[in-house]
């Protein structure tokens, strides 16, 4: 039960996060975000709040940001359709009644003769009983269309993600993945800060109940003068002399409370690979502070976004082979394995996992943000943007390839961890 509410809580926070960052930049540029879900499928929670809808769905494989515009508008009034119209206090359009007009007393209905609800905001028609006096009404910026009780917010194209600048388009896509790296970083400085970040100081830190140097009775905080008569200044000496000694006795010469103390520890065997070291069972020394902890957080991110990409690196020159990708099968069990290991390490985990999702989202592969991306720069050097029918079926196509690379990794985990 832990493992799920911990993979729930990673899964959530990480779509959360990168979903904002498109939301938050989308309304700065002025942008209509019809829908800010988590998830995919069938609605579970949802509730409206300034234009937005906010959804939590079913399925925990992604989310999204729908933006007005960004795919065609489902509502069409043409020549010949009857309109109901509800006005504000200032006389302009502000619901638009497409059927069950009959629920509406106060309703003018008129058979539509011309309608623009993107650029000049009118509608004009003849009103029922009156075939000869044109009428035209000026439309709300926020006006609504109602259908079966449904309201949906009319998008002017000033509102539309097209009609934006290159910069603001590209700082909404953008934001998504920068924002798992912003989150990366924000658990990392709190590791940081609650763990405490490693010092090259000989002192011992934490020791374990059944190592080496608490079975010999050295203890936490002991200064490492000597070892084997050899002088020590850094926690990477003692590392590095501990390790080369398996199964051998050597003399920690140590300072406890101002008394010089002689303690004999017997590191024991452990293998790593294809070598045998030497360890006591005791960590390094660390210290709970701001600056420290700042820069902690800035290293380990840039240290782990290196690794991501050295690994994917692999897989495009063929290091690297697919079977070893994991999908949410095989991060659900990683996740199992790191909640059974303490809750510093499942927030080590939660930001590896974010500046993962952040690298994956900027490849520049259509359907994802890095995708959209190099369009964008297309659209920079040749001063005009692709055709969006064409761009639309690059994505189309590109996200069907994800959904059956995501099939394909989920089986092989599947068939990794369970068969």
């Amino acid at each position: 039960m832990e493992t799920v509410i911990a993979f729930i809580i990673i899964f959530g926070a990480l779509v959360f996060v990168h979903e904002l960052g498109h939301l938050l930049l989308a309304k700065r540029a002025g942008i209509l975000c019809r829908e800010f879900a988590i998830g995919m499928g069938p609605k579970v929670f949802t509730f409206t709040k300034n234009e937005t809808l906010y959804t939590i769905r079913l399925l925990p494989i992604g989310g999204y940001v729908r933006m007005a515009g960004e795919d065609p508008e489902m509502i069409e009034i043409k020549p010949g359709h009857n309109v109901g119209l509800l006005f504000d206090r200032t006389g302009k359009v502000n619901k638009l009644v497409l059927n069950n007009k009959d629920k509406y007393p106060d309703l003018r209905v008129i058979e539509v003769e011309e309608a623009d609800l993107e650029h000049n905001l009118y509608i004009s028609g003849y009103e029922d009983g009156d075939d000869e006096v044109l009428r035209k009404f000026e439309i709300s910026e926020k006006a609504f269309f109602v259908i079966d009780g449904q309201e949906t917010q009319i998008a002017p194209y000033n509102r539309q993600f097209a009609s934006k600048t290159l910069m603001q388009r590209t700082l909404a896509i953008a934001a998504g993945p920068a924002m798992n790296f912003i989150l990366a970083f924000f658990i990392l400085l709190a590791l940081g800060l609650l763990q405490g970040t490693p010092i090259d100081e000989p002192i011992l830190g934490t020791l374990t109940e059944d190592g080496a140097a608490y079975e010999s009775g050295l203890k936490e905080g002991d200064v490492v003068k000597e070892i084997e008569e050899q002088p020590v200044s850094t926690w990477k000496e003692i590392v590095t002399i501990i390790r080369a000694h398996p199964e051998e006795e050597i003399l920690f010469t140590v300072e406890r409370q101002g008394d010089l103390l002689e303690i004999p520890v017997t590191p024991k065997a452990q293998q790593v690979e294809d070598e045998t070291i030497g360890i006591v069972g005791v960590y390094g020394p660390v210290e709970k502070s701001v600056l420290p902890s700042l820069k902690y957080g800035v290293m380990e991110t840039f240290l782990w976004t290196k690794e991501i990409l050295t690994g994917l690196g692999k897989l495009v020159t063929g290091q690297f082979s697919i079977d070893m990708l994991s999908g949410p099968v095989g991060i659900y069990v990683s996740t199992d394995t790191v909640v059974q290991s303490g809750i510093f390490y499942v927030m080590k985990w939660a930001a590896i996992l974010s500046i993962n999702l952040g690298i994956v989202n900027l490849l520049p592969l259509p359907a994802l943000d890095g995708g959209r991306l190099v369009f964008f720069a297309v659209e920079a050097v040749r001063g005009k943007p692709i055709d969006k029918q064409k761009e639309g079926m690059v994505h189309f196509i590109g996200f069907a390839l994800l959904m059956l690379l995501m099939l394909v990794v989920t089986w092989n985990d599947i068939q990794r961890f369970f068969l």
